[in-house]
């Protein structure tokens, strides 16, 4: 059973300034996330990404954090979170970001060049957000080894195709007649 594409199939979807949003527990904490589909996530994520020798997970605030974390508990990998606010620490890293329906900055810390990260998002969309957090992390001069995240949202620009990164993800959909379509149940790889 797919319950990733089942759940996707079945969320709501609004309009926030002309972008179609799906509403999804994965990327919105609502409705409730079912662990049995985190643990699916989980799983995926843990066999498609390279985590080998990484030295930490790095998740954006605030919808990466429930499933970085699950992944740090299943493989040892600390995790460090992008965060939405500055707190003004020795290294701290500041980015912006635009995404389909804000722009802001945000701010990493415990992030030093040499540490070999994996990125892990919970949507791939605009890609605003992650193209500004691996152009910050190669700034930093850490080695990124890996980045996915879990759903993406295909058609239209993506800033971090056209930044050069690759993403790898668990599921690709579109949003058609105010429907979720699954265009690749396995994703990129």
């Amino acid at each position: 059973m797919d319950r990733l594409a089942d759940s996707l199939r079945e969320t709501p979807i609004v309009e926030k300034e002309g972008y179609h949003y799906f509403i999804h527990p994965v990327s919105d904490g609502v409705p409730k996330l079912d662990p049995k589909l985190l643990r699916e996530i989980v799983v995926r994520i843990v066999r498609k990404a390279d985590i080998d020798d990484v030295d930490k997970i790095i998740a954006p605030e605030a919808m990466g954090i429930h499933i970085s974390t699950a992944v740090s508990l299943m493989t040892d990998i600390p995790v460090v979170v992008a965060r939405k606010r500055e707190y003004g620490l020795d290294g701290e890293v500041a980015l912006s970001k635009a995404t389909g329906y804000e722009e802001s900055e945000m701010f990493i810390n415990d992030v030093s060049a040499g540490d070999r990260v994996v990125v892990i998002d919970d949507v791939l969309s605009t890609g605003g957000t992650l193209a500004a957090l691996l152009d910050a992390l190669d700034g930093i001069g850490a080695e990124v080894v890996d980045t996915v995240a879990v759903i993406k949202k295909v058609g239209g620009e993506n800033a971090v195709d056209e930044a050069g990164y690759h993403v790898k993800t668990l599921i690709n959909v579109d949003i058609q007649g105010g429907e979720v379509v699954i265009v690749d149940e396995q994703g990129d790889d």
